[in-house]
């Protein structure tokens, strides 16, 4: 597996294990749901950029996960922004195939109005692994 796809899956894992998350959302995708009720989140496929040293394999990975509401106010979106944040540093150092998590963080975070009464949260994290086989 890639080191993108692993660290993905990892999160994913994170976030299903995480009863906080798994009871403010009806699902957590690693793709665009076809069909589901909101408020759901979904962890999209990560950027990578080399981040390796002389003798290790390495990845800087940015990842985006988004989550879609509905209601007059977001406020059901805070609180999920606040509580995913919580969740992933649950994520395990050991990710699996060969790779070690070095470092992982919430960058930022946005929610928008996505419609009359839709809303989008935008939470972006930036993950930093090595290859240790």
């Amino acid at each position: 597996m890639s080191a993108g796809a692993v660290v993905q899956a990892a999160l994913v894992a994170a976030l299903r294990a995480d009863g906080d998350v798994t009871g403010a959302v009806t699902a957590v995708f690693d793709a665009p749901p076809v069909r589901s009720a909101r408020p759901w989140l979904m962890v999209e496929e990560p950027v990578l950029t080399p981040w390796g040293t002389k003798d290790a394999e390495g990845w800087e990975a940015r990842i985006s996960m988004l989550a879609e509401d509905e209601g007059e106010r977001p406020l059901r979106l805070r609180r999920l922004v606040e509580t995913v944040g919580a969740a992933v540093e649950g994520v395990p150092g050991d990710l699996g195939e060969g790779w070690r998590l070095v470092t992982l963080a919430v960058l930022r975070s946005r929610i928008v109005r996505a419609g009359s009464q839709r809303w989008t949260a935008v939470i972006e994290l930036r993950a930093r692994m090595l290859r240790v086989d």
